[in-house]
């Protein structure tokens, strides 16, 4: 049988918008991976050992093909500002973890598979160790925009990658050609920076980062962040290649318990528990409510309002140290600000 038709005719069928195939061999990364590395810009988040990222032999030693597949979450939904103080989430976490459905996804797929024939195999959403954009890239699921996405041509940029390492053969499908042009719309929206030159994403700068990370986030950086809590969308709600595309139809990536946004004032006094069970089925919550608490609080000292002041002073009764100097920050913001506008 054709397996590669019958892979792909099955994935149709269990929801996966996009697929494609690559080989074994090695990513064609290294050079930029350690320039990135050797610049400060390697992140926390990366696996650390290089090699590991680029030879998927060393993930799985009798891998043979590796199969992409590509989710959308580009939903049509427009998030209401329904409470006082607002927090802005970013597309990838207003529904259910896009980890959790990618998986099922994966497994269904894997499932299929098994059907028609033994193999071995193994399967990664954001966990593995392998550049999955370059993988998606060598697999024609899109090109590199010049924000560092991967664009597909139906879908555009607002999706989801997985991927499985098999020992099965399958024909590599062909990358893709650039497709940004001239364009250079997502350097000049990035409002931090990150986008320091086409294909050039400075993650440490990146308010996607910025809202994960346990590092200290720089004066200067907290205060280009807004009042995003979690992720940040602008680079890819700027493109082009975004406009007219296919919608998402996967209704798990509804914003059905956030409604896009978050209370900042609820979030800053809910217990971890309370958290877990209001928050816990969403992707942002897997740095846990200190982080998107201090984002909320920054959040907060963006917004620039006085009123909020007592409110942050509340907050600063019961917090750790780390928090005390975001929550001092807020103030400091605020009252300059004030000054400013007089």
């Amino acid at each position: 049988m054709n397996i590669e038709k019958y892979i792909r005719d099955i994935s149709k069928e269990i929801g996966i918008d996009i697929i494609g195939f690559t080989s074994s061999s090695p990513l064609n990364v290294k050079r930029f991976i350690l320039e990135k590395r050797n610049s400060g810009k390697y992140t926390e988040f990366e696996e650390k050992d290089i090699e590991k990222r680029i030879d998927p032999k060393l993930t799985m030693e009798n891998c043979k093909s590796i199969i992409i597949i590509g989710v959308s979450y580009n939903m049509d939904f427009k998030p209401k500002k329904s409470y006082d103080l607002n927090g802005n989430i970013s597309m990838s976490s207003w529904g259910t973890d896009y980890h959790k459905v990618l998986k099922t996804k994966l497994e269904s797929l894997i499932e299929k598979i098994k059907e028609k024939r033994d193999f071995e195999y193994k399967s990664f959403v954001d966990t593995g160790p392998l550049v999955d954009r370059e993988l998606a890239k060598r697999a024609g699921i899109g090109f590199y925009g010049k924000n560092c996405s991967i664009i597909n041509k139906d879908y555009g940029s607002f999706i989801f990658l997985g991927y499985i390492l098999t020992d099965i053969e399958i024909t590599p499908d062909n990358p893709l050609e650039d497709g940004c042009g001239d364009c250079d719309l997502c350097l000049r929206a990035c409002p931090t920076g990150a986008l320091e030159s086409s294909y050039d994403l400075n993650p440490k700068k990146c308010i996607s980062y910025l809202t994960q990370t346990k590092e200290t986030i720089s004066r200067e950086l907290r205060k280009k962040m807004g009042t995003k809590i979690y992720g940040c969308d602008t680079c890819q709600r700027v493109c082009p290649k975004n406009k007219g595309v296919k919608l998402s139809s996967h209704e798990e990536f509804i914003p059905t318990i956030t409604g896009g946004v978050m209370d900042l004032e609820k979030l800053l006094f809910m217990s971890n528990k309370e958290f877990k069970r209001e928050f816990g089925s969403m992707a942002g919550s897997w740095r846990g409510k200190n982080i998107l608490k201090r984002n909320a609080i920054i959040a907060i000292g963006n917004i620039g309002d006085e009123k909020n002041i007592p409110l942050l002073l509340e907050v600063k009764k019961d917090s750790n140290l780390l928090l005390e100097e975001y929550i001092d920050w807020a103030i400091e913001n605020i009252l300059t600000n004030s000054k400013q506008s007089k």
